[in-house]
């Protein structure tokens, strides 16, 4: 009577396998195997990855469940059948762990059914050649498909996923018409002032999905103003992907053979205002959840325009003047600024006063006047800022400051006042009203003992639109903001 043993089998195909490495040829070789050697072999014990590398362990989902299958006790099977050694694993540290764990812990040996090696000591060498051999060669692969591709790079050549915006078409990229006007939106936009986060919620609005069928975020579109692919170029990165490391000195550059969606002007000026947006004011900003206090984010240093941080145990103060950016040791324990927060908010509800404020009316954002006068003021503040860091560092003199300043000051009031005449309507006093109004329920949301910190935050930021400390003056300042629906 035949003494039968139970096996599994390991099958492994990666991508560049040849015809003859299917899966159902290895299994076929691996029935046949068993059968004529007294293995028994059950469709549970089957072990599939299929596209895989050999190259690590970590990403071979079935090889790992097969592993922990092995583990169990009783021992579940006697042997693990391969097609090739090679199969199991291309890297000969993963190979010596796995099978001496195998072998000698769990008494299951591991099976070449074309590779047949014998019981003698010679075994040994001849397994770890072969090893070393499956090793070299998958090294040496990696090394000529790296030097094509590089190759293919340097011509402009597409070896990638289409980008938004395109398909591919005999390895050429191909606009889609509605995704390349929505591409040339989203530059149209951040050039007008638009920030991330709005232009990913208006796409979103829209339902459209990216080619991976996800929803838009900061860094999807921030990723889309950073691919020079809509310029006519392809972008590649040989040490593996870019990510947001986008000046990677590795990266190859190329002209490419597909339509370009905007101009080079346009594509110069959305790189130029990502560069000041991310140096002046880090627009990728943390998710509420991870803010250490509602306040986080909402009052900002009246000398440099930073925000101020909170510091333990209950102190807050200016970002750059703690990393050595600003002048003024903008500090303030926690308790003081809630309470001046609040007293300007209370003044702010019942003042007879007109209270600083600006409305912001939920439309669609074209070029406009009101746009362009907008990318004015923002330039003018940008202006004012590099002026005020100038003269901090010792670059202008007091007497060149003031009267550079009084210039743009100048110019800034009047682009404001023209804004203000277009947006405003003409019953000030109701607006002025219902923006009470909101200050009030602002504060009532910020006082309540029983809101979350998400909550307050959000209802400052909905009122909020602009908050000052000065410890010089030991004075808040507080601009807001009111949200009405389009005209």
């Amino acid at each position: 009577m035949l003494d039968f043993k139970i096996a599994a089998a390991y099958i492994r195909v990666s991508t560049d396998d040849q015809v003859e490495y299917s899966p159902d040829a290895q299994l076929a070789e691996i029935r046949k195997y068993a059968s004529t050697h007294s293995f028994i072999l059950p469709e549970e014990f089957i072990f599939v990855d299929e596209g895989i590398s050999g190259k690590n362990t970590g990403k071979r989902p079935e090889f790992n469940r097969m592993i922990g299958t092995a583990k169990l006790k009783p021992r579940p099977f006697d042997a693990i059948l391969l097609w090739k050694f090679s199969r199991f694993a291309r890297n000969r540290e993963d190979s010596i762990v796995y099978k001496s764990m195998l072998r000698k812990e769990l008494g299951i040996d591991v099976i070449s059914i074309s590779e047949p090696l014998t019981d003698d000591k010679m075994s040994i060498i001849m397994e770890a050649m072969i090893e070393a051999m499956d090793e070299y060669y998958s090294v040496n692969l990696a090394e000529e498909v790296k030097r094509g591709m590089t190759e293919k790079a340097k011509r402009g050549g597409l070896q990638s996923t289409p980008s938004f915006g395109y398909r591919v078409e005999n390895n050429v990229l191909v606009p889609v018409p509605e995704e390349a006007a929505l591409v040339q939106s989203i530059f149209d936009r951040f050039l007008a002032g638009a920030g991330l986060f709005p232009i990913a919620k208006w796409l979103n609005e829209l339902g459209v999905k990216t080619h991976r069928g996800n929803r838009f975020e900061n860094r999807t579109i921030e990723y889309i103003l950073r691919n020079p692919v809509y310029i006519g170029k392809i972008r590649w990165n040989p040490t593996g992907k870019t990510r947001r490391d986008f000046d990677n000195k590795n990266i190859i550059l190329a002209d490419a053979q597909h339509e370009p969606l905007i101009s080079q002007e346009v594509w110069d000026a959305a790189q130029a205002r990502l560069d000041e947006v991310k140096a002046k004011w880090k627009y990728h900003g943390r998710p509420v959840t991870e803010l250490k206090r509602w306040m986080s984010g909402i009052v900002r240093c009246a000398s440099c325009g930073a925000t101020l941080i909170f510091s333990a145990p209950h102190y807050w103060k200016c970002n750059n003047y703690v990393r050595g950016r600003c002048t003024t040791s903008q500090h303030i324990s926690e308790e003081k600024l809630l309470d001046m927060l609040f007293a300007a908010l209370d003044h702010d509800r019942q003042t007879a006063v007109p209270i600083t404020y600006r409305v912001i009316r939920h439309r669609e954002q074209t070029i406009d006047e009101s746009t362009l006068l907008k990318e004015q003021q923002k330039q003018l503040n940008a202006k004012l800022d590099r002026l005020r860091e100038a003269y901090l560092a010792g670059v202008e003199d007091l007497e060149g400051y003031k009267k550079s300043k009084s210039a743009l000051d100048e110019r800034l009031h009047q682009v404001e006042e023209k804004i203000k005449s277009i947006e405003t309507p003409e019953d000030s006093d109701a607006l002025e009203t219902m923006m009470k109004e909101k200050i009030c329920r602002c504060l009532e949301m910020l006082q309540d003992p029983h809101a979350t910190k998400e909550q307050k935050h959000a209802a400052a930021v909905d009122a909020i639109d602009r908050c000052t400390f000065s410890k010089e003056d030991n004075h808040l300042e507080i601009h807001y903001r009111l949200y009405l629906p389009s005209l």
